[in-house]
């Protein structure tokens, strides 16, 4: 059964936020790796690694880092499947696998929320470094200007996107590789004899060290694997079994590889922001390697959430001005995020984050692995059109809300507990569990619109 369903208006330029890629728009497998790749550049993983280094020790936050890794490339492995399979992003995803049309819009505004977040502490990490290097331009003067200027780069989206990729990458490299080098050759005093055994007087360690580690990255994890689908959805249907690949490349190269690359610089400078100590290490070219590597992630961060703006207000307002509309809004809003100091707080918001994510990620995995796949409830594929869903479905609303509700309490309310550390783990078992048996009480009929079509006459629409 073929699971592609095309209804598409949208022209190039849209990327179809609003519909199915359809086959003869795809790209090669090496186009959509391309751009993912770009998702290694963001320095939230050398600095998140560097303070998990410095505050509980080497062995801790690597050992985190091997969790997230293999967890993040499973889980984005599986979205970038069905992804490849029907055409969709995450956030159409989310309609046909227990939200409805318009319940959906509660994912796609939490979606969004979460990368203007990131955009705006990976434009804070940029603005910093280049104000380290020009300490007489105010920080904020530099958000400004840099928060505006990335916004033309992402104008025609996924294709712009490639091309930037593409050819920032060797500069991207060589400028890491000299910095690498050039301070393997500076005499600091400071720096620890082995980085790899570092652990420092902290009153948190062991296993709540480790799990507080962990609770950090769920923040980045549900994002980063809901975040895949958005790219694999490109990928032509002959080369869907590249989805592995395209899941699990990113994820090696991000927390694996450049968290080591954190962990190593944090704790030779002690420092943990790499704005700060690329800058120190290469001067004007470390300026320029942290604008690059942030360029390339923050177009990632306003492509997603200008496409879950555009799905947000589509179904709130029944009309949307354009995906490009939205990467404006998006930009701006992550300014002020900026402008609010954002990354003071990196940890507790990617702890808060890890909660609402880790949860909607829990139930369209439910939805996608179990309820469709071995349960056999409501349509074998992912619809997402309007007059074929029910605006509302309850099943996936509820599951989020309560895990979600669930795990912030933990989250806020137990700080510096095992409850705490774990409230994504928490939020998600909770989510999961919920979303199966709402779906088995209901019987998937919310997950179709029953006054217009049949299950069965919508089963023949996708053969």
């Amino acid at each position: 059964m073929a699971e592609l369903i095309t209804n598409t208006t949208s022209d190039e330029n849209d990327d179809f936020s609003l519909e199915a890629v359809p086959e003869d728009k795809r790209m090669p497998w090496k186009s959509i790796l391309n751009v993912t790749l770009g998702i290694t550049g963001a320095m939230i993983f050398m600095q998140v690694a560097g303070e998990m280094a410095i505050a509980y020790g080497s062995k801790t936050a690597i050992t985190a880092m091997i969790y997230a890794t293999i967890l993040n490339g499973i889980l984005a492995s599986i979205f970038a499947y069905f992804a490849a399979r029907t055409g969709l992003n995450s956030n159409l995803m989310a309609r046909g696998t227990g939200y409805g049309f318009v319940g959906a819009a509660m994912t796609s505004l939490i979606y969004a929320s979460n990368f203007i977040v990131l955009a705006s502490i990976e434009g804070s990490i940029m603005s910093h470094a280049i104000h380290a290097y020009i300490p007489s331009i105010p920080v904020w003067v530099i958000m400004v200007i840099l928060g505006i200027g990335i916004i033309p780069l992402n104008w025609y989206g996924m294709r712009q996107l490639n091309k930037f990729q593409k050819y920032s990458l060797p500069i991207y490299i060589i400028l890491l590789i000299s910095g690498i080098i050039i301070a393997l050759n500076m005499d600091i005093a400071s720096a620890p004899t082995n980085w790899l055994t570092f652990q420092p007087d902290s009153q948190v360690s062991g296993g709540i060290a480790l799990l507080t580690c962990m609770g950090i990255f769920n923040g980045i994890i549900g994002l980063q694997s809901l975040l895949t689908a958005d790219y694999a959805r490109y990928i032509k249907p002959k080369e869907i079994k590249f989805s592995l690949l395209i899941g699990f490349a990113p994820q090696i190269g991000s927390y694996f590889i450049m968290g080591m690359v954190g962990i190593w610089f944090a704790l030779r400078f002690a420092e943990s922001n790499p704005g700060i100590y690329m800058v120190t290490v290469l001067g004007i070219g470390g300026a320029g390697y942290t604008v690059l590597s942030q360029l390339r992630i923050n177009l990632i961060n306003l492509y997603s959430g200008s496409l879950s703006l555009a799905n947000f207000f589509s179904r709130i307002l029944g009309f949307t001005p354009g995906r490009v509309f939205w990467v404006v809004v998006t930009a701006g809003l992550a300014l002020i995020a900026m402008l609010s100091n954002v990354i003071d707080y990196i940890g507790p918001v990617l702890t808060f984050q890890g909660v609402s994510m880790f949860a909607w990620t829990a139930s369209m995995i439910a939805d996608l692995l179990i309820v469709k796949k071995i349960m056999k409830i409501g349509p074998s594929y992912l619809e997402y059109r309007q007059g074929y869903l029910r605006n509302w479905n309850p099943v996936g609303p509820i599951a989020l809300l309560l895990g979600s509700a669930i795990g912030c309490y933990f989250a806020l309310f137990h700080p510096g507990t095992v409850l705490a550390a774990t409230s994504a783990f928490i939020a998600a078992a909770i989510s999961f569990i919920v979303h199966i048996v709402l779906a088995a009480i209901t019987q998937g009929k919310y997950y179709y619109s029953a006054e217009n079509h049949s299950l069965e006459e919508l089963s023949n629409l996708t053969e």
